[in-house]
């Protein structure tokens, strides 16, 4: 029997598995879009470190067929996508190249990521990886959305979490923090909604 907590037997993975998503961080997204709206029908939308492609899944039933969906990850999607509003690279998402195709298929009405970096389990290296990933994702952002444009992007607690979030302010109307309660209660990421971006 597995022990209480573990990464492959807690309620949120059987959810997972039980509605057909490759993984549980589809409810963090879901939990997000309940309580904020960073999705409407008929978006344009970049997902940001895609794979597996729970997050994809979401998106794409939240937009309908009018709606347009780019993603992009170094790892393959675990899904198949034959859609003709869903566009993905495989590669490298600072890459500028890469980052022509997708600004190409924009500007984009919200920008999500649930992209984090390898883990070390030092918290201090973990934390300052992430910021440094936030940073390159942000700046992406920024150049890509829309004015009014939603940003939802993976944090870890513990770095530069207040030079990032006054930064944000200047670009966004609202800034919001959630730790989604389908992130583990040991974990110490959190997510940072922008809401509107500024023209």
């Amino acid at each position: 029997m597995a022990k209480k907590g573990t990464w492959d037997d807690d309620f949120y993975t059987k959810k997972a598995q039980k509605e057909g998503y490759p993984a549980r961080s589809v409810y963090k997204l879901e939990e997000i879009q309940q309580k904020f709206t960073v999705i409407k029908r008929d978006f344009k939308v970049l997902d940001v470190g895609a794979a597996p492609g729970s997050w994809t899944m979401y998106i794409l039933k939240m937009l309908g067929d009018n709606g347009f969906l780019s993603a992009i990850d170094l790892k393959p999607l675990s899904i198949t996508i034959k859609k003709s509003n869903f566009f993905f690279v495989q590669g490298d998402a600072f890459d500028q190249e890469n980052i022509q195709k997708l600004a190409e298929k924009g500007p984009y009405n919200a920008v999500v990521s649930d992209a984090a970096p390898s883990t070390t389990g030092n918290k201090i290296v973990d934390t300052e990886r992430s910021i440094q990933l936030i940073e390159s994702i942000y700046n992406t952002a920024l150049q890509v959305l829309l004015p009014g444009g939603n940003f939802v992007f993976k944090m870890f607690q513990g770095g530069k979490e207040k030079e990032i979030l006054d930064d944000m302010r200047k670009h966004f109307n609202a800034v919001k923090i959630l730790k989604p309660q389908a992130s583990r209660t040991n974990s110490f990421e959190t997510f940072v909604i922008g809401l509107g971006k500024k023209a």
